[in-house]
């Protein structure tokens, strides 16, 4: 006699039964799948290029998400602040400083000049920040080129800027492969044979980027001319300077290419737009205050009251007139007489509906939640409490800090670099042991890029938090000077010395008051 002993199933445990679960009714039709970021992001970016643009272009909560982001990280530019290591190199504060203001000077004859810095002579270095930053978020990437021109006697600097946009950057047609989608594999007849290319960025063996190939054209141009490709590696190879830079912000390891800002709120920002263009011409249509005229006699023996004002003056009074005669027109003070039969019905379709307002407001909150813009930022209504208006504006400055240390980091630094190595090796600017050592060089590249600042709700209650700060050494004259006015507490204090010396002797002479909160003698009046 035989037994036979029944199984168990296993128990089911950890995300089986939760998020992983494939039994639960509510997760059966949800199947989800990830690949490489080349195949979930670099294959897809051409659309989402696409559609990122034409959102911004068409919807108003996109541009809005936009243009704050460019307003608040970048506004008018980000000004060069050199911070010297002059520990490191051996100075004292005063020839620090000294240096400082002469760089920051020169720097300024290159950086305020249309014709010296840009490539393509439309922008200053302010612009080419403000453009670089709204490129890369609408696409996703941008790629700012080093180029070099002829000095002339206004320009003693050869560095240009040219800023590629994402699109032209992408793998030559016979580059391209099935396997690798809009990527490929270098020919053994090209430079970088064997290397793997993702959508335009060459990358060697060891998964290095190495090279970028840039389009003559961009991809969807109508253009009879040849589209032509140039390989431009990433670092020369005599200076070990950048060529290129590529400013895009990485969400998975291995990733080559940016992903546009918009990305992940397309479909909500499309509906938004096509739900408040529906309630826009449904109200418009309500606004003509259209009219139907209802009847029980026969259609075809119905003598209609004709469209016009019945008076014939010889003279064309330049307005169409409409030749139907089954129309009436409505006009102020118009006594229109129906025939028996007949009697008037107006449309009344309630518009815009009465939950319009709620429904915006949360799809707003939801797309504003995605992009780190609270709704009061994204929207620019601050009704709510102060304590909720100023816990919105921490919140949304805490990205664009994060993005303005991004874009300072692959944008504004490295060029700044590349143009004091021209300037200390052209002579006008003396930076001892340069190119002979990189710490030395690191020390005398030391910068600070400062922006617009945090907007302030109570500015006074705000200077009374800073002054606490400031007296329990949490923070430095200094670094409130650059929170709250992006400027230089020592410069200021030289600037306000001066106007206490001009406001003493106005007093000594009588033509002056005594100003309160001026620093005389070191001494500061009370408010």
């Amino acid at each position: 006699m035989s037994t036979k002993k029944s199984r168990r199933a296993p128990m089911a445990s950890g995300y089986s039964e939760a998020g992983a679960s494939i039994t639960r009714r509510s997760m059966k039709g949800f199947t989800a799948t990830s690949g490489s970021p080349n195949e979930d992001i670099t294959r897809n970016n051409d659309s989402l290029r696409q559609r990122s643009r034409i959102l911004y272009m068409s919807s108003s909560v996109a541009t809005a998400a936009i243009n704050t982001n460019r307003t608040k990280i970048i506004g008018c530019g980000l000004a060069l602040n050199s911070a010297i290591d002059r520990m490191t190199l051996g100075l004292t504060p005063e020839a620090a400083k000294d240096w400082q203001r002469k760089t920051e000077a020169e720097f300024r004859i290159w950086a305020g000049k249309k014709q010296t810095c840009d490539a393509i002579g439309m922008n200053t270095f302010e612009g080419l920040q403000q453009l670089a930053l709204k490129s890369w978020l609408l696409s996703g990437d941008v790629f700012p080129v080093l180029k070099h021109y002829p000095r002339t006697p206004l320009s003693p600097y050869s560095l240009r800027i040219h800023l590629v946009e994402a699109d032209r950057v992408r793998t030559p047609p016979d580059f391209a492969t099935a396997l690798f989608g809009p990527g490929g594999i270098v020919p053994e007849d090209h430079p970088g044979s064997g290397h793997k290319i993702y959508d335009g960025v060459e990358v060697d063996e060891l998964g290095q980027v190495v090279a970028y190939y840039i389009g003559s054209s961009y991809p969807h141009e109508y253009s009879t001319d040849k589209d032509t490709y140039t390989r431009v590696e990433v670092y020369g190879r005599k200076t070990g300077l950048p060529n290129i830079l590529h400013v895009m912000d990485s969400e998975r390891p291995d990733q080559y290419r940016g992903v546009p800002y918009l990305a992940q709120v397309i479909e909500p920002l499309l509906q938004l737009r096509r739900y408040t263009e529906s309630e826009l011409m449904a109200a418009l249509v309500q606004s003509f205050f259209t009219a139907w005229i209802e009847t029980d006699t026969d259609p075809s023996q119905i003598p209609f009251n004709e469209v016009g004002d019945g008076i014939d003056d010889g003279e064309d009074s330049g307005e169409a007139q409409d030749e139907d005669d089954s129309e009436y027109q409505l006009g102020p003070g118009v006594v229109t007489h129906l025939k028996p039969g007949e009697k008037v019905q107006f449309g009344n379709p309630n518009i815009p509906t009465s939950s319009f307002d709620a429904f915006i407001k949360t799809f707003c909150k939801q797309i504003g939640a995605a992009l780190e813009l609270p709704y009061d930022v994204l929207i620019k209504e601050f009704n709510s409490s102060y304590s909720a208006s100023r816990g919105a504006l921490l919140e949304a400055w805490e990205a664009f800090k994060m993005r303005r240390a991004w874009f300072v980091s692959a944008f504004c630094q490295p060029i700044y670099e590349v143009w004091l190595a021209e300037a200390v090796a052209l002579g006008r600017i003396k930076a001892p042991g340069f190119f002979d050592d990189p710490l030395i060089r690191a020390a005398w590249c030391g910068a600070n890029w400062i922006g617009p600042v945090q907007g302030q709700l109570d500015p006074l209650k705000e200077a009374k938090a800073a002054n606490v700060l400031i007296d329990r050494g949490i923070k430095t004259h200094g670094q409130v000077t650059r929170e709250m006015g992006s400027g230089d507490w020592e410069t200021n204090i030289e600037q306000v010395t001066r106007e206490n010396e001009m406001l003493a002797k106005a007093r000594t002479a009588g033509k002056g008051p005594d100003p309160a909160g001026s620093i005389v003698n070191g001494k500061t009046n009370e408010l």
